[in-house]
């Protein structure tokens, strides 16, 4: 199958709130950023997110308790080494949010902004959810981009997407208190049946919008699956004052 254009990929996401790009990133590249990744986390380098902190069904009950060390996220990415900062402000994705956009684009630092771990056994599930509940910007139109550092699959945590949930208005009561997409509403059933699961290898990316509903099962397997994710706003979607989207900042692709 031929891959798809960037203008193709463009309107895929338009459509479908996401696409999956193969090969996104290169064999040798994608393995030093795992290199890099697999070593902070086994020296517990902070900013870390820890599953015991987030409570989730199945976390540990305190970073004391049995597996609480069990890391969720390696926060700020873009501070962690040189290697991500190229790639995250690199020419194809500059290039391809300048695109999607029409203006230059910038990095958000607030929320995704970070590896991605999913650990067998301590691993929690993470619930049905739209990612502008972590922003506060004018508009809600941002892109992130996934890239898998390995296979991602099903059993192993991969994210499941319901395409084209970006386009839907969803009443606020269809959401619990935390903004997860309650999956016990039946009315909410027949949205998340249409779910995907694409399945990754090493060096493939998903761009999916802020707006695409997503989440993602446990890990079952032996292996810890490790991603890197980033997050894209057009340069006149400004950030609210008074808020961690304006306080964390954002760093301009045409400027890095």
């Amino acid at each position: 199958m031929a891959s798809l254009s960037r203008d193709e990929q463009i309107a895929t996401l338009r459509r479908d709130g996401l696409v999956v790009v193969r090969n996104f990133l290169d064999a040798s590249r994608c393995a030093a950023l795992l290199q890099i990744a697999r070593a902070q986390l086994n020296a517990h380098i902070e900013p870390i997110e820890y599953e015991a902190d987030l409570g989730y069904p199945g976390a540990p009950p305190s970073r004391d308790a049995e597996g609480g060390k069990t890391v969720r996220r390696l926060l700020d990415a873009w501070s962690r080494d040189e290697a991500f900062r190229q790639y995250a402000t690199s020419a194809p994705i500059r290039e391809w949010m300048a695109a999607y956009f029409g203006e230059p684009a910038k990095l958000s630092l607030a929320h995704h902004n970070c590896i991605m771990t999913k650990h067998p056994r301590f691993g929690t599930l993470t619930g049905w959810h739209r990612d502008f509940r972590y922003w506060a910007f004018e508009r809600d139109d941002m892109v992130s981009v996934w890239l898998a550092l390995g296979d991602e699959f099903d059993r192993n945590g991969a994210l499941h997407f319901v395409p084209g949930s970006h386009l839907e208005r969803i009443d606020a009561s269809r959401f619990d208190e935390k903004k997860f997409f309650r999956d016990d509403l039946p009315v909410n059933r027949p949205v998340i049946e249409r779910a995907i699961v694409p399945e990754l290898h090493a060096g493939d990316a998903v761009f999916f919008h802020c707006n695409t509903l997503h989440a993602a099962d446990r890990n079952s397997t032996d292996e810890v699956k490790f991603s890197v994710v980033f997050t894209y706003h057009a340069a006149s979607n400004r950030p609210l004052p008074g808020t961690r989207s304006a306080a964390k900042g954002s760093v301009h692709l045409e400027n890095a």
